[in-house]
């Protein structure tokens, strides 16, 4: 019997950066270069410090935002930048 999937996962996709290039947008389908990155915790299963990142075009950024914001678990929205890669901790 196949494992069924998390409830929710599939929205998104894992940011998968192309060969030398940045991140993918993690939204479920995009395929667009990330220029965002959006730090978030939930605080049912995570310390407090902890932060998961999620990569984000510029389509797709607000969607992300006002999800992770309906749930309380937005922490920071940041540029993708070469001196601030994709943060996790």
């Amino acid at each position: 019997m196949a494992a069924r999937p998390a409830a929710g996962l599939g929205l998104f996709g894992a940011p998968q950066p192309a060969a030398g290039g940045p991140p993918v947008c993690s939204r479920k389908g995009c395929r667009n270069d990330a220029v965002w990155q959006l730090l978030w915790n939930n605080p049912r299963i995570h310390t407090p410090e902890r932060r998961k990142a999620w990569a984000s075009c510029p389509d797709h950024v607000e969607w992300f935002e006002e999800y992770l914001r309906d749930r309380g678990l937005w922490k920071e929205t940041l540029p993708l930048t070469a001196d601030r890669p994709m943060e996790t901790r």
